[in-house]
């Protein structure tokens, strides 16, 4: 299985062990549509399958968002009965949908709203230029907020989170005060996508067994007592141990 495939939301190329994967979608400010959630349920799986990949880069084309959730004008089919339904963000999240525990870097310019937490909830690293901004317009339109919020919990303080979550599309947090908050991890104030690459592929060159090892103990720590999240961490270092290519011997004296 490889991440390179024909797309059409989206753009994937893959060079050093860092897979780019581009929001392709402009003209609806990347907004998601049914077919982009298919193309995720695909792409996630062939990025954890393939040993080739060791890093995710995801950004998005044109000047304006990087996403702004899901597309109301698209048509979304979907069964009548309420206990049947999936929740789109299942297909787009790595880790909750997929169990992607390759690092996935974020390069976020313009709006990033609503839908778009499903990936900045579950990034390991944030980059975002000057000028992105964070809301949640899911109240402003009558629908309850509930994925984002609760995923966003995890990075931010509750106080932010409920200020982005009942103040609607009237609060914007920009980028300097997101990286205040923890969501941004840096902010990028000339070639957004350069130094996005670049961070991915100083982490694409430490060893990838190593390097998910520690990405899925961190996460799975969070859902688990802290007690219970440290007795079961040797697991992840010795797995990791185990699995890695062996160093090669020394030169004989």
């Amino acid at each position: 299985m490889t991440v390179l495939g024909t797309y059409t939301t989206i753009r994937v190329t893959l060079a050093g062990g860092v897979a780019t994967v581009t929001l392709d979608r402009p003209a609806r400010m990347n907004a998601f549509d049914p077919v982009m959630v298919a193309e995720f349920a695909r792409l996630w799986p062939a990025v954890r399958e393939d040993d080739d990949v060791r890093v995710v880069v995801l950004r998005a084309a044109g000047d304006r968002a990087f996403c702004t959730g899901m597309d109301v004008r698209a048509t979304w089919d979907g069964t009548r009965n309420p206990w049947a339904r999936q929740d789109p963000g299942r297909a787009l999240s790595p880790k909750w949908g997929h169990q992607v525990y390759k690092p996935l870097v974020c390069a976020v310019h313009g709006m990033a709203a609503g839908g778009a937490f499903y990936w900045l909830n579950e990034a390991d690293l944030v980059l975002a230029s000057p000028d992105a901004s964070f809301f949640d317009p899911h109240v402003s339109s009558g629908t309850a907020a509930a994925p984002g919020p609760i995923g966003l919990s995890r990075r931010i303080g509750l106080g932010a989170v409920l200020e982005l979550t009942l103040l609607g599309k009237d609060r914007r947090i920009d980028a300097e005060r997101a990286h205040r908050l923890g969501l941004v991890n840096e902010v990028v104030t000339d070639g957004l996508w350069e130094r996005a690459d670049q961070v991915a592929r100083t982490i694409a060159g430490h060893d990838p067994l190593a390097v998910q090892g520690s990405v899925r103990a961190i996460w799975e720590g969070l859902d688990q007592p802290r007690t219970t999240a440290l007795d079961r961490s040797l697991a992840y270092s010795q797995l990791a141990a185990a699995h890695a290519a062996p160093t090669p011997p020394k030169d004989s004296a």
